[in-house]
C-alpha cells in the first residue's frame, strides 16, 4: 500500500478514535444532542474522514472500503448541508457504523 494512502487511512482511524473518546462510555443520545460542542466535535471528525477515505480512494483507486462513496457522501452533506445535518443519523452513524469502519481500517493498515 502506497505510504500517502496508509497515511489516510490513519487519519481515518485517528478520526473515529477521537470521535469514541469525546462520547465516552456514557454519553447516550440524549447527553449527544444536549451538547453542542460535542455535536459539533463529531461533525468535524465526520467530515474529515469523509475527505480521507476521498483522499485514499483517489490515490489507489482499487482500494475496497464497504459503503465509501456514502462516508464521502456523508462529509459532503455535513459540510455543505450544514443547515440539514440531523443529529439523531449523525449519532446513529456513530453508533452503528463507525465501529465497523473502524476494523476495516485497521485490518488494511496492519497488511
Amino acid at each position: 500500500m502506497k505510504p500517502e494512502v496508509k497515511k489516510n487511512l490513519y487519519d481515518v482511524d485517528l478520526s473515529i478514535s477521537s470521535i469514541f473518546e469525546y462520547i465516552g462510555e456514557k454519553t447516550d443520545l440524549t447527553a449527544y444532542l444536549r451538547n453542542k460542542l460535542l455535536r459539533r466535535a463529531v461533525e468535524r471528525e465526520i467530515e474529515i474522514i469523509g475527505e480521507a477515505i476521498n483522499r485514499a480512494l483517489k490515490q489507489d483507486p482499487n482500494l475496497q472500503i464497504k459503503n465509501a462513496r456514502r462516508i464521502v457522501d456523508t462529509r459532503n452533506w455535513v459540510i455543505h448541508g450544514y443547515d440539514k445535518v440531523d443529529d439523531v443519523i449523525v449519532w446513529g452513524i456513530v453508533v452503528n457504523h463507525l465501529p465497523k469502519l473502524q476494523q476495516e481500517i485497521r485490518s488494511f493498515l496492519e497488511e
